[in-house]
């Protein structure tokens, strides 16, 4: 397969739906505004080489946009074959000049073609949702390791693999943990990930989620977000958890806990985001009433064993859009939601502009962090500086024309003191 040098999108054509929607969101993310205007005037990723592994949707499209303003040279792939928007890939290659490989759907073999693509562009930086990018440099491209002064990872589950590459001694330069700065996971996991979630499997099924047992398998921030949402929205929700601390904290949220397996019985909806393998798995998939819908918002389609899924079923066809109905030999049907595939971008458009906002500031700042301090750095995760994360906030704050205290004097001198008492 011959891929341009310019991007490998679907249509085009599309170009101008998307750069009207890429103006929409950009509407909804003052924040990257504000850093996007100093960014072209100090230019501080002046000549960097950087290739990005991201969602491609309106606000990656921002970002992308702002590192650009900042003077890199930048190349983009999808981080997931169903979660590109076709418009805005368009968009960007047509309207924007950011060679872009992504189309929506993409197999497996055009989704790493498209890896390897970005890979050519013979990146400084990387920047990655899943840590697909990353971990193909060091299994396949090990020649252009030396090359990459530093790498931003966004999800939960790119920095878990990361640690692990960390802890087994194979990663070879320093990244970023987006994902852990306060105003991305405390935000991005929560709000983002409890509307757009929720979003994803309402347009997917058309489903009143009011009476309904929803069964939410995770309890961090991601499952707090769609917990409380679905909660929300009048459904009965059921935490399913393997820390005792997560599902002490569920239990005095108010909501039921229990085994997966026992709320396999009850569920009518299952959602997973755990970030592990199998968490719905051949018991589950047993106990599971007629009609039953899973749907998955973890990074990857390895959270629900589809693969027992298909063989337990005698019968497969596609529904709606993104619904596949599997029918057991006893006549219960099975519904999974986009292919199993982190719903809220396959099924919906992902996480609202003003949530993302805060995330893909911690991308650019953190993006410039690195290249300042990479020379310091050693092949680690690192966190972003809690300044950097509290400029965010602030930054957010005032965006949204909201005041807040501050300490006086007095006040820090006290904190930083330990003579006064009782």
């Amino acid at each position: 397969m011959s891929i341009s040098t310019k991007g490998d999108v679907k249509d085009l054509a599309l170009a101008a739906r998307g750069r009207d929607r890429i103006e929409w969101a950009a509407k909804d993310m003052p924040v990257l505004r504000l850093i996007r205007e100093r960014f072209e005037k100090e230019q501080p990723l002046k000549g960097v080489r950087m290739s990005g592994c991201l969602h491609i949707t309106t606000e990656t499209a921002n970002l992308a946009i702002t590192l650009k303003a900042g003077g890199a040279d930048l190349v983009l792939c999808a981080s997931n074959p169903l979660s590109t928007q076709d418009d805005v890939a368009a968009a960007l290659v047509s309207e924007y000049g950011i060679p872009t490989f992504a189309i929506k759907g993409e197999d497996e073999k055009v989704y790493y073609q498209h890896i390897y693509a970005v890979l050519d562009h013979k990146p400084n930086m990387t920047m990655d949702d899943g840590c697909d990018l990353v971990s193909t440099l060091h299994k396949e491209r090990t020649a252009q390791v030396p090359d990459i002064i530093a790498g931003m990872e966004e999800t939960t589950t790119g920095v878990i693999r990361l640690k692990s590459m960390e802890k087994n001694g194979v990663l070879k330069f320093p990244v970023l943990a987006v994902n852990d700065s306060d105003t991305k996971h405390l935000f991005d996991n929560r709000y983002g990930t409890g509307q757009s979630t929720l979003d994803g499997i309402i347009r997917a099924t058309n489903l009143l989620l009011a009476g309904r047992n929803v069964v939410v398998i995770g309890y961090g921030w991601c499952g707090r977000g769609v917990a409380s949402r679905a909660r929300g929205m009048g459904a009965n929700v059921i935490v399913c958890e393997v820390d005792p601390v997560r599902a002490l904290e569920a239990v005095m949220d108010g909501f039921r806990v229990m085994p997966g397996v026992e709320a396999a019985a009850l569920g009518d909806v299952f959602i997973t985001v755990t970030g592990d393998i199998n968490v719905i798995d051949v018991p589950h998939l047993e106990r599971m009433k007629d009609g039953a819908i899973i749907a998955n918002s973890g990074h990857f389609n390895d959270e629900i064993n589809i693969p027992a899924l298909e063989k337990m079923a005698t019968g497969k066809r596609r529904v709606r859009d993104f619904v596949d109905e599997y029918t057991y030999a006893d006549g219960r049907r099975i519904h999974l939601l986009a292919e199993g595939r982190l719903v809220n971008l396959s099924a919906a458009e992902g996480h609202p502009a003003s949530v993302m906002d805060m995330s893909f500031a911690n991308q650019a700042l953190g993006s410039e962090y690195m290249l300042k301090h990479a020379n310091e750095l050693q092949p680690k995760v690192y966190t972003i500086p809690t300044e950097i994360d509290q400029e965010i906030a602030r930054l957010k704050l005032t965006a949204m024309g909201i005041s807040f205290d501050k300490l006086t004097p007095e006040q820090e001198q006290y904190l930083n003191s330990w003579e006064s008492g009782t």
